[in-house]
């Protein structure tokens, strides 16, 4: 944790470990059943258990970014958002400064969807200038297995997997008496949101739900959320620790 070490730790530790994990979310409604930092909650959880997992050295991980771009769930008090630019920006400034202190490979583990395209272009802005590796991850090393695993057709927020990952967690925090069935049919391909097909599309929460569910949060069990971390800390692991035993220069040199 960058956070609890001293600055002479981190020198030293800069000299066996050039990577760095940045959890960033977001606080926003997650329907009438679930706290609105699960986002934030759910990428510093990961960002921990990962770094734990993985062989020595460690990577770091950073301080989380709690607030995102969830301009989308506005309609439902309790939400936080920022602009693309204020979070871009910071992000980009992290970034700059994180290659400053040696850093040369950073993951950001972005536990909101909606952040993924400000995160992009803050993570194309840092290696433009410092030339490091960055990335952004929302559940790509993970998300083709989690799926196996959902019964819910278009389930992406609030529904069966993240009130079952909640449960596992924090059960504590979960009123499942008001979970209900906001199951999203949109009968085109193209834009359901599970779809292999689908492309990148947005639009305002109310517009699709009336409680801010998109899913089916009903069939969301203790058990499909522990079963759910551990695929998702898994795959992660596998990734991170790709990225941490590749060269800089043979990460580019295969990317580009």
């Amino acid at each position: 944790m960058w956070e609890e070490m001293k600055w002479p730790e981190i020198e030293a530790k800069l000299k066996i470990t050039d990577t760095a994990i940045l959890p960033t979310g977001a606080i926003e409604q997650h329907g009438p059943h679930l706290p609105v930092d699960v986002d934030f909650y759910d990428a510093v959880y990961m960002a921990r258990a990962v770094a734990e997992a993985c062989g020595t050295p460690r990577p770091f991980v950073l301080p989380a970014i709690p607030y995102g771009v969830s301009y989308h769930h506005s309609a439902f008090k309790g939400t936080l958002s920022v602009t693309n630019n204020a979070l871009s920006a910071l992000i980009y400034d992290i970034g700059m400064s994180l290659a400053h202190n040696g850093i040369r490979k950073i993951i950001i583990l972005n536990g909101h969807g909606d952040n993924k395209p400000t995160l992009t272009y803050a993570a194309q802005m840092i290696n433009r200038d410092a030339k490091i590796f960055v990335c952004v991850e929302t559940g790509e090393t993970s998300d083709i297995d989690l799926y196996e695993h959902v019964e819910t057709h278009n389930d992406i927020h609030a529904g069966e997997l993240e009130t079952s990952t909640t449960l596992a967690l924090r059960p504590e925090l979960v009123d499942m008496e008001k979970a209900v069935d906001e199951t999203l049919y949109l009968d085109n391909e193209y834009l359901e949101f599970t779809s292999d097909r689908g492309v990148n599309w947005y639009t305002h929460t109310q517009r699709l739900s009336q409680s801010g569910i998109i899913g089916n949060a009903t069939k969301g069990t203790v058990e499909k959320g522990k079963l759910m971390w551990e695929i998702s800390i898994r795959k992660m692991v596998e990734f991170v620790e790709s990225i941490m035993h590749t060269p800089l220069e043979e990460l580019h040199q295969n990317r580009y």
